[in-house]
């Protein structure tokens, strides 16, 4: 049975040893993701440098890069990869980084546009992002140098450039003027 075949699980699809340069886990098949551009992935060093200077002092938590696998669904499982992720201390403890994909949650995800992305596919994952326990969702579209803030149970709200971007459901005392991510 071929890997298109198959439902996998989480914990079958860590261990593939090549699926392709980019793939996320979708209801148990495997999807390629297209390889971003240089500009996405300076933006995504910008996010996670940002949230790092502010998490790293505090002692607050972890920030992920690089589509790091986050378990959303199970049976059958997705796993999807945020840009950039904040993690908490209470729900990743200090001490090891477990192996395979986290099955907890961050408390908040970064997902920045390509110029590929559609919005249905987007709206599909955030919901999933969402419905496992991701407090905040930032969608940065660095064409328009705007932010787009999901939150469960909330209409989506849309900032420019100019306006500061704060997560007060995460990580009290946050915020970032949205222009310094597209810097």
């Amino acid at each position: 049975m071929s890997i298109a075949e198959a439902l996998l699980s989480a914990e079958d699809f860590v261990k593939l040893a090549d699926v392709g340069p980019l793939a996320e886990l979708v209801r148990g098949r495997v999807e390629a993701v297209n390889m971003p551009s240089p500009r996405h992935g300076i933006v995504c060093g910008t996010v996670a440098h940002i949230l790092l200077s502010f998490v790293k002092p505090r002692g607050l938590g972890r920030v992920a890069t690089n589509d790091s696998g986050i378990v959303t669904e199970r049976n059958p499982d997705t796993v999807r990869g945020a840009d950039v992720a904040y993690y908490s201390y209470a729900r990743v403890p200090k001490g090891p980084v477990p192996t395979g994909y986290f099955t907890i949650a961050p408390e908040v995800a970064f997902e920045v546009l390509s110029p590929d992305d559609r919005w249905p596919k987007l709206l599909r994952k955030i919901g999933e992002y969402l419905d496992a326990g991701v407090l905040a969702v930032c969608v940065l579209d660095p064409e328009n140098e705007t932010a787009q803030i999901f939150r469960a149970e909330q209409p989506a709200e849309t900032l420019s450039a100019e306006e500061e971007l704060t997560l007060p459901e995460a990580l009290s005392g946050f915020q970032v003027r949205v222009r310094e991510f597209f810097e």
